[in-house]
């Protein structure tokens, strides 16, 4: 559910990218650093997005971040 911070929906995520043909961004639903890392591992999506978290300042884009990397997931600094 869109802004709830449960956790992207896993199962909508598979059954897209199991549909379709073009990259597919996991949106909204995002409330903690590892369901960043969970939608990668638990499903095929290319991206994700979750404004929601960090426009309340629940938690800092560079946390998420440093999370991704301590994970082994590749991750786009600013120079």
């Amino acid at each position: 559910m869109d802004g709830q911070c449960s956790e992207f929906d896993h199962a909508l995520m598979r059954s897209v990218s199991n549909t379709i043909t073009i990259p597919v961004i996991a949106i909204s639903s995002a409330g903690k650093e590892s369901h960043f890392t969970d939608v990668f591992t638990k499903t095929d999506a290319q991206a994700a997005l979750a404004a929601g978290m960090f426009h309340r300042k629940e938690v800092e884009i560079d946390v998420i971040k440093k999370y991704m990397e301590y994970s082994g997931f590749p991750v786009r600094r600013a120079h």
